[in-house]
């Protein structure tokens, strides 16, 4: 294997007692870290996406609960616990549809269950914040090997919206393949959606490829179509913020079209994503709730009004694409494909 050089960023940084953030909504113009040092910043950085990307949301989110401990005033174990929980609560509230979010929080509460004085709930809390994010990045290179495997040398893959280093510890997920092949001198061109209304691929996801030397093409979202044909896409691939109990995937607006025009040109629909993204109490995608957002994401642009006053918008954030338009599912276990009710039962039993 050839070790190339370069550089894959990085969106959430610990520092000691508070967290060195990645402003995505600066980039690709300046590239800014913000220093979170309370709840509120944390809230308010995943509110706004200045944070965004499931995991990332999640290991923001742990941390935050961690300045949450630091800052704890409380003199019992018990009333410290009701404490964190309660700033749980308000961290779990600030967006909707991601399932890490609340995965990475319960998991803190859950580490704290059992001990015996504030100290080591501190110390605790700490301790599984990092390892989440420590995990993370082994699982996102996990994925972008198992994903690897579907893809060959000069082949030319889709995706939308931003499933990378900066959504996640580090790889990605759905472009963690991306930068696996780079590494080992393999191939792949990209061809990113620019995923409207907020931009992640065009502003997110260009940006942190072109950072690695990776081979991407920025195309608007209904040039789908037409690209997958004239330029002889072999696949698409794209990340996830919530997957039902029988494969249906929450994901960004838009991935939906995807997998409908994949099954029209018979290629492959592939999700990357975590075992902490699959949510087995809801079973379907119906049951998964779909965030809508500010209006004005639609009306403006930069700012600029691009549409006329009074008029009515509908804005969700993700959409649900239905299990059998896609043929896997890539974990860091491996790839789910076929009956996924029953792969995704096995991997979280009862």
């Amino acid at each position: 294997m050839t070790t190339t050089n370069f550089t894959i960023p990085r969106s959430v940084i610990w520092k000691d007692d508070f967290i060195s953030l990645l402003n995505q909504q600066k980039l690709p113009h300046v590239t800014e870290y913000i220093e979170l040092k309370s709840v509120e910043d944390v809230w308010e950085a995943i509110q706004t996406l200045k944070v965004r990307g499931a995991p990332a949301i999640g290991i923001a989110a742990a941390f935050g609960l961690v300045i949450a401990a630091h800052k704890d005033s409380s003199t019992t174990v018990a009333e410290f616990q009701r404490s964190i929980k309660e700033k749980r609560d308000y961290l779990a509230s600030s967006r909707p549809t991601a399932i890490n979010l609340v995965w990475a929080l319960d998991r803190l509460i859950r580490s704290i269950s059992n001990v015996q004085s504030i100290n080591e709930a501190k110390t605790t809390i700490l301790h599984e914040a990092i390892q989440i994010q420590v995990e993370d990045e082994e699982v996102c290179r996990l994925i972008g090997e198992h994903a690897l495997s579907v893809f060959k040398n000069g082949d030319r893959v889709m995706t939308i919206c931003n499933a990378g280093s900066i959504a996640t510890a580090k790889y990605g997920t759905a472009l963690a393949p991306f930068y696996l092949a780079k590494e080992k001198d393999i191939n792949i061109s990209v061809y990113a959606c620019e995923t409207r209304p907020v931009l992640q691929g065009a502003r997110l996801t260009t940006w942190e490829l072109m950072q690695a030397g990776v081979d991407v093409t920025l195309i608007t979202d209904n040039m789908a179509a037409h690209t997958i044909k004239s330029k002889n896409i072999s696949a698409i691939i794209v990340g996830a913020d919530r997957i039902a109990a029988n494969g249906d995937t929450a994901n960004k607006i838009g991935t939906y079209n995807l997998a409908l025009l994949a099954s029209a040109f018979h290629i492959p629909f592939y999700v990357a994503a975590p075992l902490s993204t699959f949510d087995p109490t809801v079973s379907n995608g119906n049951e998964i709730p779909i965030e809508e957002r500010n209006p004005e994401e639609v009306t403006e642009l930069n700012g600029v009004r691009v549409a006329p006053e009074g008029v009515k918008v509908f804005n969700p954030a993700f959409d649900i694409t239905p299990s059998e338009l896609i043929a896997g599912i890539i974990t860091e276990k491996g790839i789910l494909s076929g009956n996924y009710k029953e792969a995704i039962s096995t991997l979280f039993p009862v």
